[in-house]
């Protein structure tokens, strides 16, 4: 998945209007404007359409995890320069606040059940036995739970 198809999904889950996908980048500090936000949400072939770097994206989850947890004092965390699904993942259960059984309903609400062990898999260190990757099919049918589930 792209990070813009991502920030499209999230923006209409939860009913985010353009001043408030700036209003999130605000609660980490990053300035953006109307017309960067609007740029992103358009589809690919559109002439003024402009890609999400990672580090964006990153931005938007760390302000969307303030948002919603509220922010925590001391340093703010620093954005990836890199993301992947298992990050976007881990970032929008901080987020939502989303426990094990949480989360399995939201892919059941999709669809696509999965199993407490999947799903664990995702939440390890790279490094570890039993660390999966993320792919996008996972990453999208648990947007489309959300989605089912916030905006039904």
């Amino acid at each position: 998945m792209n990070n813009n198809d991502i920030l499209r999904r999230l923006r209409y889950t939860f009913d985010l209007s353009d001043q408030q996908v700036i209003d999130i980048f605000k609660q980490v500090g990053h300035t953006v404007t109307r017309p960067q936000v609007v740029n992103w949400l358009l589809q690919e072939d559109q002439e003024e359409f402009k890609s999400l770097r990672d580090i964006e994206l990153a931005l938007f989850l760390n302000g969307f995890i303030n948002l919603k947890r509220g922010k925590k004092e001391g340093p703010q965390p620093e954005a990836e320069e890199r993301l992947n699904n298992n990050l976007i993942l881990r970032k929008l259960r901080i987020a939502l606040n989303l426990k094990d059984t949480d989360m399995l309903e939201v892919m059941d609400r999709a669809n696509f059940p999965i199993s407490k062990h999947e799903l664990s898999a995702f939440f390890r260190k790279p490094g570890q036995g039993q660390y999966k990757l993320c792919k996008d099919q996972i990453l999208r049918k648990f947007l489309k739970g959300l989605q089912l589930k916030y905006r039904p």
